[in-house]
């Protein structure tokens, strides 16, 4: 379409012709693909894959609460510092920096406050020896701030050895669809979430009130007395 656009443009630019046919021609919206999300059970088995005897497994299995928890991009969660977690004990808020350098505070759940605290007790200051003393929070074996590529890793092993369904299609974003999509079944106001994502607009959060519809319907077909007639 851009480059009929373009070849009429020239022709009018040259003369060879009056109007441009193409001037009120309006492209097609692609249709909007809603996020992919995964069911309560399967965050579940999800955050308890990574081996808990191993450092790594406890890096691993405070990074998946974490990202969980809070609804963070994976670039938010590898980038977070030890000073970000100061508000965790005394508010049970983290400090994310999101797009545009913009901070957002956001809750921590307890399952990742524990998560955490028993990585940064008992794996983080083994990892640092091992490199120039980073101030992430997240860590590989080097002692060195874990990369987003990691991040990857780490979710699609838990994935396998989780044993879901579609493997291949896991993301840490997923993990945010799925932090947005609980929070507004469960009841949670569409610009409570909106903030905890840090969104700009609303209408992005929106997304997500489609995919809650339909498990209201589902609920309304099965549970009101006049929903189906008889």
């Amino acid at each position: 379409m851009a480059t009929v656009r373009g070849l009429y443009r020239f022709l009018v630019d040259e003369g060879k012709i009056e109007v441009d046919p193409t001037a009120s021609l309006r492209a097609p919206k692609a249709p909007q693909r809603l996020p992919k999300v995964l069911s309560v059970e399967d965050v579940a088995r999800l955050l308890s894959a990574p081996n808990p005897e191993t450092a790594a497994g406890l890096r691993d299995r405070a990074l998946l609460e974490f990202l969980y928890s809070t609804g963070a991009r994976v670039s938010e969660a590898v980038g977070l510092d030890i000073d970000d977690l100061a508000t965790i004990d005394a508010e049970g808020f983290v400090r994310l920096l999101g797009k545009g350098n913009k901070e957002r505070l956001v809750p921590v759940g307890t399952y990742a406050r524990k998560a955490l605290e028993i990585y940064l007790v008992r794996v983080r200051p083994e990892f640092i020896t091992k490199g120039t003393g980073t101030p992430a929070v997240f860590l590989n074996s080097r002692g060195r701030r874990l990369s987003r590529q990691s991040a990857w890793t780490i979710l699609r092993n838990a994935a396998e050895r989780a044993q879901l369904t579609e493997v291949a299609e896991i993301s840490p974003h997923m993990l945010r669809h799925s932090f947005a999509t609980h929070l507004l079944s469960g009841g949670a106001d569409v610009r409570v979430v909106q903030e905890l994502l840090g969104h700009a607009s609303v209408t992005t959060t929106q997304l997500y009130t489609h995919i809650t519809v339909d498990s209201l319907r589902e609920v309304y077909m099965s549970s009101h007395p006049r929903a189906i007639s008889g």
